[in-house]
């Protein structure tokens, strides 16, 4: 039987990617790749040559970081010569300290005019952003200030671009394939960002995530454009965040570092954009994410736990506020890949299906947090992504294992068998934080196999970024999603 095409493309893809870890040695190993490369090409069917990306860009907002630094906020407004300020939060963020701080902040200003928008909702969907959208048209801010988490500080990002694009429809700029995906091409408003959990790192990048419930997944927005002038990283304004929220939130700077760190080689990513402005922000990974991704990755192993264990450990929440917006740059410059791709279906279905909502969490629906919704996935994900790159997920594992990737017990651990440890390590930590167990631990069922994938194969922005696997539209891609879910029902 002949090989699919798209068994030749994962060929020549592996051989590219595991010559070396670091992506851009020319070394005797990876120009032996070149020739295998060269003899599968002699035998595959000739195909348009698609040109695949030679540069790569960074983007981040600007970040201040300190204890009470938010009642700077109303200088830095004013700084910016704002006329009205739309504020965004969400109801329970609303009745604490860090939105009476960023109130008292501005109030503090004279003629300095601002808004409050209260009705955030967790985990936005599409009527949630456009009742924010419709809001935001109706007072036409000049600036923007988010204070929340992740849901809030992505609403006011919507609310911010569809401002400026006062005629256009949501699904203009969600992206492709479940929306048009066009460029932003206009300048947006001015928005700062005043996160209060130590999770999305929203503050620094120009990703916006919304639950589309009429399609049972989450997709979003992704434009440099979208990303906020400054975000204030107060290590005061976590406090109030009950255990349950700090695991989750940092369970998706977990999976944030460790995806950017995996992700394919930007040099890797096709098509090669034939106008800058149209070079995605996620591009892979590359040397400075991997700065910034790997540091979150080490800081939140290490931190995470003892945030759990205690949420007075000041020590550890300033620690994680600091891993979540580092996790923001690297992801945000790279990209994220199958283990976002998979959480938004497992998200979206649940609110149909099981009905799960976890403990912790005072809303009135089911909910799957985004960041446990991640973590599922994520042993099942790394065993099947480590032959891509082994040295990088031996690198992940002797983070797990607070040691070295130069200790015996890391380095004699042969190359083919780094992805069985690493789900091992990755499980054991995710239980010591208490995360259900795989799928069916939250209500799934092998029933739901299917749906789930099919939730997922439309998250293209992201799926492109996997290493391993090639084509995630064809069969191939079919049977190792459903792979990885099924591995993933329980560990």
């Amino acid at each position: 039987m002949s090989a699919s095409r798209n068994s030749i493309l994962r060929l020549i893809n592996a051989s590219q990617h595991s010559a070396c870890p670091c992506h851009g040695c020319s070394s005797a190993g990876h120009h032996g790749s070149h020739h295998a490369v060269n003899q599968l090409r002699k035998l595959a069917t000739p195909v348009n040559r698609v040109e695949k990306e030679y540069a790569f860009e960074v983007a981040a907002s600007n970040l201040r970081f300190g204890d009470g630094v938010t009642r700077e906020v109303g200088m830095d407004l004013k700084n910016l010569k704002a006329t009205k300020v739309g504020v965004f939060t969400d109801p329970v963020v609303a009745r604490l300290r860090p939105m009476q701080t960023a109130l008292d902040s501005l109030q503090a200003q004279q003629d300095l005019p601002f808004e409050v928008y209260d009705k955030v909702v967790a985990e936005p969907t599409e009527d949630s952003w456009r009742d924010a959208i419709a809001w935001a048209r109706k007072h036409d801010f000049s600036h923007f200030l988010a204070v929340g988490g992740g849901s809030v500080i992505d609403t006011a990002k919507a609310a911010n671009l569809f401002t400026v694009y006062k005629d256009a429809d949501l699904m203009d700029y969600i992206n492709a394939p479940v929306g048009k995906g066009l460029p932003i091409s206009d300048k947006l408003r001015p928005l700062i960002a005043i996160p209060t959990t130590a999770g999305t790192g929203s503050e620094t990048t120009g990703a916006a995530i919304v639950d589309i419930t009429s399609k049972s997944f989450k997709t979003g927005i992704a434009s440099r454009a979208l990303k906020p002038i400054l975000g204030i990283v107060d290590t005061m304004n976590t406090e109030s965040c009950p255990r349950e929220v700090h695991i989750s939130a940092g369970l998706d700077v977990l999976f944030h570092s460790m995806e950017s760190y995996t992700a394919i080689p930007y040099t890797e990513r096709t098509p090669r954009p034939a106008n800058p402005i149209l070079r995605p922000a996620y591009q892979g990974s590359n040397p400075v994410a991997d700065i910034f991704s790997l540091w979150a990755l080490q800081t939140t192993v290490k931190y995470l736990p003892r945030v759990a264990k205690n949420v007075e450990d000041e020590e550890a929440r300033r620690q994680m506020l600091l891993a979540a917006s580092f996790a923001g740059i690297g992801f945000g410059n790279a990209g994220v890949h199958l283990c976002h791709g998979m959480s938004y279906p497992i998200s979206g279905l649940n609110k149909k299906g099981p009905k799960y909502k976890h403990p912790g969490y005072l809303l009135d629906h089911p909910i799957i947090p985004h960041g446990v919704s991640v973590a599922l996935t994520g042993p099942a994900v790394f065993q099947f992504t480590a032959p891509s790159s082994p040295d990088r997920h031996r690198q992940a594992l002797a983070i797990f294992t607070g040691t070295t990737v130069s200790d015996p017990s890391i380095s004699a651990i042969p190359d083919s068998d780094i992805g069985l440890h690493l789900y091992e390590a990755i499980a054991r930590f995710l239980d010591g934080l208490g995360v259900p167990r795989g799928l069916k631990a939250v209500g799934y069922t092998s029933a739901d196999i299917d749906r789930l994938v099919e939730g997922t194969l439309p998250q293209r922005r992201v799926l492109d970024l996997a290493p391993g696997i090639g084509d995630f539209v064809g069969e191939d891609g079919r049977m190792h999603l459903t792979k990885m879910i099924e591995r993933s029902m329980e560990y």
